[in-house]
């Protein structure tokens, strides 16, 4: 079993950034495919991000060019580099293992000026 513990959430001003890390439990890290996701008040969870043990990424629409996931097998983590933040990016955002679906607990991401 995969646990999953994020952390770098909170308060920005639009136009800001923000670093999201997402550290994962266990010793099989570099074979899982990790992924980013977000649910904002009254909407359905989406997906933001993914990558895979490979490194290949994939965006959603919404953040392509502003957002970038990435890992480090070393340390167990993946990360979410968010820049140009929007008040419509403020949402509590999760850590997702996509083979087993483990999900972290979230952690929230508010946009706001």
């Amino acid at each position: 079993q995969v646990q999953l513990v994020e952390s770098g959430g909170g308060l920005v001003q639009p136009g800001g950034s923000l670093s999201l890390s997402c550290a994962a439990s266990g010793n099989s890290f570099r074979a899982l495919t990790m992924g980013w996701y977000r649910q904002a008040p009254g909407r359905q969870r989406e997906s933001v991000a993914t990558i895979t043990r490979g490194g290949v990424t994939n965006y959603a629409d919404s953040v392509k060019g502003r957002f970038t996931i990435s890992r480090d097998n070393t340390k167990n983590t993946v990360y979410l580099q968010m820049n140009s933040l929007k008040p419509e990016d403020t949402a509590v955002y999760y850590c997702r293992e996509l083979g087993n679906d483990y999900w972290g607990q979230g952690t929230q991401v508010t946009v706001s000026s």
